[in-house]
């Protein structure tokens, strides 16, 4: 099977057709979905999306661009919430410079996003825009008060961030946009990134990969990313989807392994 680690069912773009979204996507191969909260105060529709499917789990968090909207967040909340059966994971939170928006009041959301994924012992998704240096800061300065499980995503940073990452035993996963022509650099990245540590995504509906590219993205679409995935390492497609599944089984340990059910 295939994962789709991060996408997001709930955004308005899949409103008319989640049902036949989802059975595209089992059609391709995909068997599993996380679909990521991005506001905790619309985290009941979410949890609602993934009691809908079995195939199809959820994290809690706060998107780092929507940190200013909620700083009443606590981590005691975040592990209230994540004691759903269908949480599987805490998050997206992290940093994004991109949009001038507060980093401090990112940087205090994502501490306390990391109490929450240390206390729980679930992985932490990590959003990292254009701000690779604090980032690698905050990380290792929390992985010194206690190690948490952690999965940078989405991933478009520097080779830095990556290796640090990967150093405090952190997981990388590469979306679309590993598929654009002009994405050479990320390529050289995701090459030099252990099998073990790797996982695919399409943070679905945003960036389709080829020959997509421009379109609403969709979970199903991800075996495009895998197929590139495994031409950069140089080994067989079977090889990356059974690679990546291992691992988001590994990380993402709440959920059962196929032959554990």
């Amino acid at each position: 099977m295939l994962i789709d680690s991060h996408c997001h069912l709930d955004f308005p773009d899949f409103a008319e057709e989640l049902d036949d979204v989802v059975a595209r996507a089992e059609e391709a191969g995909v068997e599993r979905m996380l679909t990521i909260c991005t506001r905790v105060r619309q985290f009941d529709q979410i949890r609602s999306l993934a009691e809908r499917y079995d195939n199809v789990f959820c994290s809690v968090g706060t998107h780092p661009n929507n940190a200013e909207e909620e700083t009443d967040v606590t981590s005691d909340q975040l592990i209230g919430l994540a004691d759903h059966p269908k949480v599987v994971a805490i998050g997206e939170a992290g940093l994004d410079y991109h949009y001038g928006k507060s980093r401090q009041t990112q940087a205090d959301g994502l501490r306390i996003h990391i109490i929450a994924s240390r206390q729980m012992g679930l992985p932490l998704v990590i959003h990292s825009r254009d701000a690779d240096d604090d980032m690698i800061a905050i990380l290792e300065s929390e992985t010194g008060q206690g190690a948490f499980p952690a999965v940078l995503h989405c991933f478009s940073s520097g080779r830095e961030l990556a290796m640090r990452g990967i150093n405090l035993g952190m997981y990388v996963s590469f979306s679309g946009i590993l598929t654009f022509k002009g994405a050479g650099e990320l390529r050289e990245i995701a090459a030099d990134i252990p099998l073990d540590r790797l996982l695919v995504e399409t943070d679905a509906p945003y960036l389709a990969p080829t020959p997509f590219r421009g379109k609403r993205n969709e979970p199903s679409y991800v075996v495009n990313t895998a197929k590139v995935l495994a031409e950069v390492k140089g080994v067989s497609e079977q090889e990356i989807w059974s690679k990546t599944t291992d691992n988001f089984f590994r990380l993402f340990n709440k959920i059962p392994a196929p032959d554990a059910e």
